[in-house]
Formats: structure tokens, sequence, C-alpha cells
């Protein structure tokens, strides 16, 4: 019986569509799979248990091994189906089931029949699930199919062996590298797809031959490529030879240039852009060589297509950072992107703006912000607060129209991370800008009044204790730092309370003020409220030295707060009070290079091991002590040691990540465990060309690495400030190796 229309209600448009998978469960669909087993086959009812089984395992579903192998056995029975749709789910189904199934190995005769069918499909298909569920030893055995396969005039077919090749040299690299004839010719194929997948696996077989790598990219850039997809490959790989060979060449001229800049002139967009992104990632780049790369990215500046507006003006972003005035001629095409409707497109375009435009344009664009601004998200707003903070800095002049779009901003609805954002811009200014002080920490008293954050008013009350005592009127300011002893909850009435004891400590006329509004404070329901201003009041009215008092309230505690802590937990009451000066001052921390166990095999552990607090410390006594780090600033976080190398190798290396604020710092921990070696001029090369956002400032080589004596050999990376930055690293250790 056919099934009544129904009409769509209106007032239902915002609910979620229902799902044709919904509440299936795994026993059932098991049971549904027996028809796999039917004598007279229904293709269509067997394509629908298979997709319901993909569905469970994509979901996270567990098959058992018996289940798993029962649901394989009888998959198998569906080759006898001629129906193309049905064969093509089998081939998914195996893959899917093929970690988890005992006996696969009873589908490699069947997939083999249909690698050597006259169908194309079925040839495809079978090679790439083969190629998954195969070992070694049938490797071998089809080995001859394969690479009649790379060559199959029929592009898909020939995809099929290629992808499988790239998914196999993971595993099997000796006999895939015996296909490079194979592959080469590949690469000469008209199929577009055919070349691309060609290319990259000829790259990746000679990727660890530096020679062979130039020798590929001197052939294929004499014009023998024709798919734009392996065109952007060859230029990649075309921008990682003239890396390496930078530190080479003596000349003042790069390699292959010609090359990338002829590739501006490509009918395809995809190529056009991708080497123009390659000309601006290139190291020292000059502004000759940056003028082709540019001009083509302003003309996709007014592109109708938005993908190519957004890889434009987040190329030109980047650019903006090293070579501002390259950028400047692309300025009008950029203000009129603030008003295109993707979001992300108009916040690269503002903080390009911000990051080029000159001193008599930055009234003309924060009006142009103020009306954008609450069309986009917290994220894309903290993009721009934070280019604005660069933008004051680079001209103070304009201090005021810019602190005052802070504040306005400031008050407008927002979650913790954006209004963390514009505090830390405002404290930035008020301390790097001294015409700006005043007017900074009253709009930061009239925040707080409304502050919702509570982390937030703490850090406000303890930056006014520091900076409100040095204005030329502090008394302005105590009103609004003891409203806050009123109207808010104990975490913030007692940083209150620190705060008017320090400007009675620094302003001399406000200490009785001070000392009326600190015995009100006794009265407070809170107990730490209470001892700060008990505390205060006392210290406040010794007649000790004005120094000593001023260096308990604003000096920095000088003692480990790991021991503190320790010292205050075994600490027991008794008629004598704690003495803070009983606190060790030194931490033990475990030394940088450890001896290895004995009997077991060194794991070239060179930097402190994860765990204790004085981790942090001990790294950051290292960093700090070599000069090309040394002004990278604070140390903020270092990850434990990732193992690059496996356990058995003849050199063991592990990687710690040091984060800075605007660079990131990667520790080689190197273990040379020959003995009848010598390792000098230790370097590890790092590929970043999957990190575009991230340029490599500095390195220091190990210049020794005896046996069994672990060393650290560093490199040091840019990354941008403001921008959330991820990438892929590749490392390749060098060194001169000297018989001992």
């Amino acid at each position: 019986m056919a099934q009544p229309f129904l009409k769509k209600d209106d007032d239902h448009d915002d609910e979620v569509d229902y799902s044709p998978f919904l509440g299936i469960e795994k026993g059932a669909v098991l049971q549904e799979a027996r028809v796999f087993n039917d004598p007279q086959l229904d293709p269509r009812r067997c394509s629908q248990v298979i997709t319901k089984l993909l569905y469970l395992l994509n979901q996270g579903e567990t098959f058992t091994k018996v289940e798993a192998t029962e649901v394989f056995f009888a998959v198998t029975k569906l080759f006898q189906s001629r129906d193309l749709g049905l064969r093509r789910m089998v081939y998914v189904i195996i893959k899917e089931l093929s970690p988890s199934a005992d006996e696969v190995i009873i589908v490699t005769s069947s997939l083999m029949k249909d690698m050597t069918s006259k169908t194309d499909m079925y040839r495809a298909n079978a090679i790439r699930v083969l190629c998954q569920i195969t070992d070694g030893t049938l490797l071998t055995q089809i080995e001859r199919y394969l690479k009649q396969a790379i060559v199959d005039k029929n592009p898909v077919v020939a995809s099929a062996a290629l992808v499988s090749g790239i998914h196999l040299l993971q595993t099997n690299p000796e006999i895939v590298k015996r296909w490079s004839n194979e592959v080469q010719e590949a690469v000469q194929s008209r199929a577009a797809l055919v070349q691309f997948h060609a290319l990259a696996l000829l790259h990746q077989i000679r990727q660890n031959d530096r020679l062979a790598v130039n020798k590929l990219v001197s052939s294929l850039t004499r014009g023998s490529v024709r798919s734009p997809l392996a065109q952007c490959l060859l230029i990649r790989y075309t921008s990682q030879v003239i890396r390496e060979s930078a530190s080479n060449t003596q000349t003042g001229d790069r390699p292959f240039y010609d090359f990338l800049e002829g590739c501006l002139r490509h009918k395809a967009e995809m190529v056009i852009f991708e080497a123009a992104r390659a000309i601006t990632e290139l190291n020292g780049v000059t502004s000759r060589e940056l003028t082709p790369a540019i001009t083509v990215l302003q003309l996709f500046l007014s592109s109708t297509k938005p993908v190519l507006r957004f890889a434009a003006v987040r190329t030109l972003n980047k650019v903006a950072m090293t070579h501002p005035i390259a950028v400047t001629n692309c300025n009008i095409d950029m203000e009129s992107l603030i008003s295109d409707q993707n979001r992300s497109i108009a916040t690269l375009a503002i903080t390009t703006l911000l990051k080029t435009g000159n001193e008599s344009s930055v009234d003309r664009l924060m009006k142009q912000i103020t009306t954008f601004m609450s069309d986009i998200a917290d994220e894309f707003k903290i993009v721009v607060i934070e280019a604005i903070r660069s933008l004051c800095l680079k001209f103070p002049l304009k201090h005021r129209s810019l602190m005052n779009f802070l504040s306005n901003i400031l008050r407008e609805e927002g979650g913790f991370e954006y209004k963390k954002a514009i505090v830390d811009s405002i404290v930035i200014l008020i301390r790097d800008i001294p015409e700006a002080k005043e007017s900074g920490l009253l709009h930061l008293c009239e925040f707080i009044e409304d502050c919702e954050f509570t982390y937030l008013s703490t850090q406000i009350l303890h930056f006014l204790g520091i900076e409100g005592p040095k204005t030329s009127d502090p008394s302005k300011y105590i009103r609004y730092i003891y409203n806050r002893v009123h109207l808010e909850n104990a975490t913030v009435r007692a940083g209150a309370v620190s705060t008017l004891a320090k400007f009675g400590a620094m302003v001399d006329s406000l200490k009785p003020r001070i000392f009326i509004l600190l015995r009100r404070c006794l009265f407070d329901t809170d107990d730490e409220v209470r001892d700060r201003a008990t505390l205060y009041l006392n210290t406040l009215g010794a007649d000790g030295a004005v120094e000593d008092m001023k260096e308990f309230l604003f000096g920095s505690l000088d003692i480990p707060l790991v021991n503190l802590e320790r010292s205050l937990k075994n600490y027991e009451p008794s008629e004598e009070s704690f003495d803070i000066n009983s606190v060790p001052k030194e931490v033990k921390i475990q030394p940088l290079a450890e001896k290895k166990a004995p009997g077991k095999k060194p794991t070239g552990l060179g930097g402190p091991p994860p765990g204790p607090p004085s981790t942090i410390d001990a790294y950051e006594k290292l960093l700090s002590s070599i000069p090309e780090f040394a002004n990278f600033g604070k140390l903020f976080k270092s990850s434990a040691p990732v193992e690059l190398t496996e356990a058995e190798t003849e050199y063991a290396v592990n990687v710690v990540k040091h984060i800075f604020d605007g660079h990131v710092v990667f520790q080689y921990n190197c273990t040379n465990t020959i003995p009848e070696q010598l390792l000098e001029n230790v370097t590890v090369i790092v590929d970043a060309s999957e990190a575009e956002e991230f340029a490599e400032v500095a390195s220091k080589p190990l210049r020794s690495l005896p046996y069994d004596s672990p060393g650290q050999t560093f490199v040091a990376f840019e990354k941008p400030e403001g921008v959330p930055a991820v990438g892929k690293f590749s490392n390749m250790l060098r060194f001169i190796v000297k018989e001992v």
C-alpha cells in the first residue's frame, strides 16, 4: 500500500532529521546478515544489511572475532552476484572487517580473480582491498599484476594501484621501490589523477635520497607535468629543494625561482595560488621576488569564489607580518572585503589592514570595525583585538581612540576568553604607553563594576594595586576598589583588601583613609577577608622600615611554591608560629642527563623527565643558557618526551616541545648506542612544509656525541602571534660518523 504524502509543518523546521539507522542493534543486524546465505540473493536487501554493518562499525561498535569471522564467511558468498552495486559494497565491508576477522585469507582467491577481470571496476577495487589485507608473502605473488596495473590504460585502475603503493610503502618498502620504472612511466600519463598519484609515490620512494629528489624536480620543472594537482605537488617539492639548497648556495641566485614565477601564469587557479604561496614563504625573499606573487594574490581578492578570496587574504595576512610594505598596495581591495559575507574572510581582511595601515587610516578603520565586531564570533573578535593592540603599539599617538574602542567593546556581551583578551590588551598598552595609563586604569575600574568573571576581577585589582599608586591622582580609584568589598564574592573581596593595602603603603596621604576602610573589613563574613584585613592593618601600622613593608606587599616570593606547600603540610600547630625562613629555597631537580640502568638499552633521554614541577625550572634554565633562545621570553609549557625512533635502533632520539609566546623550540635528545662510533656535528633537519605558519629562526647543533652519553640538539621556529597555529614536522637526523 502506498504511503500518503504528508505536508511538512513549518513549525518543525528546526527539528533534527530522522535517521534511517536510528535505534538499530548489532544483534539484530547480525541476524539480518543471514540473507547473504540465501540461494536466491536479493542484491538490494544485501546492500542494505552491509550498509547497517558499516554504520555500526563507523559508530565505534566492536565485533568479536567470532562475529567478524562469521560475517566474513557470509560475505564471501556474495562474490557469486553480478550486481555492480553489491560488489562495491562487498569490497568496502571486507576492508572494514579485515582487522577483526581471522580468516581473511579465504577471500584472496576471489580478489585475485577480480584483479584480472575484464571489468575495470572489479580490478580497481580488488587491488585496493588486496593491498589492504595482504602480507609480504602474498604481495610477492601479485607484484607482477600490480606493476601492470600501474601502467594500465584505464586511469581508475592505475590510480588504485598507485594509491595502494603509497600505503604499502609504509610496510613493504623494498617491494614498492622495485616499481620505480613503472611509476616513472605513470608520471607521464595524460590522466590528471594518475599523474598526481604517480608523482606522490615517486617522491616518497626517493624522499630519503636528496640528490634523487633534486634530479626529479629538475626533470619535471621543464614542462612535462600537465595535471594541475601534480603541478601543485611539484611546486611543494620544488620549495623543499630550495629550502635545503639555500644553506649551500653562496651566490645570490635562487634555484628554480623562474619555475615558481612561471607557474603564476598557469591556467589553473590552484596552481597559481600554490606558486604565489610558495614564493611568499621563501627564506629571505626580496621585494622584487614578492612583487609578482602579491600581484596575483591581489587579483584573487576580487574573485567571485569565496575560497580564492579566503586563500589570498590569508596568505597576505602572513606576508604582512614580515613585509607589510609589500602588502600596502592591496589595502583598497581588502577594505572592500570587510563587508564580505564570509566572516573568516572579513576578519583576515581587518587584521591585515591593521598590520599594513598607516597612522592616517586608523580612525577610518576603527569606524569600519565598530559595525563589524557585532557580527562575528568571539574567536574572530580575539584575533581583531590582538591586531588592534599591535597597531596601538605601532602608533602610540592614536592610543586615545584605540583605548576608547577597547573600552566600548569591553562592556558588550562576550565570553571569558574574549573579555580576557581585551583586558590583557589594555594592560599591555598601559605598561608600554605612559600617556594611556590614566584613561586605561579608569576603563578597567568601570569594567569590574559589571564584570561577571572572578578571575578577571582579581587580576584587574592586582594590577590596580601596582599601577594605581603611581598615577597623578590615586585617590579616584579608591571608591571603585572599596565597592568590590561590599558587592562581590569572597575571592574578589579579598583581592580588593590587598589592593587597598598597597595604596596605603605607597601613598602616605591616603593611609588614614585606608586604615578606616580596612577596619570595616574586619567584620566581613569571610575568614580570608578578615585575615587579610588584620594582617595589612598590623603591617601598615608597624613601626618598621617603610622599605620592609613595601617589600612584604610588592616583593616576589623567592621561595619555591613546592617547598612552601610541603613545609605547610608538615607543620604541626603549636605555640611557635610557622617560620617562613625555615622553608628551603632550593629545589632538588633531576639531572639533565640520566645514567641508563644496567642491562637496559638507553632511551636517549637527554632532557628532564616529565612529572615533577621542578622539571619546568630545569628546562627554563637550560634554554635560557643558550644565547639563540635567551630572548624568547618566559617558557609557557614543555611536553613529555616523544620517541622518534624504535627501541632497537642504533641511534635513539626523542623530542621535547617547548612552547613560548611567539616561538616553539624542539629539543632533540640523542643517544649513540654503538661503542665503536663517535658522532660529530649532529643536527636534525626539520621539514616544515606541512606547517605553513611556522618559520625556522634558529638551530643549535651538537658538536660531539660519544657512545652512551646523551646530548641535545635544538631547532627553533617562530609562530604567528594571536592565531592558533598547528602543523606537522618531519625530522631527519644528520651527522658525521667516525670510527673509534
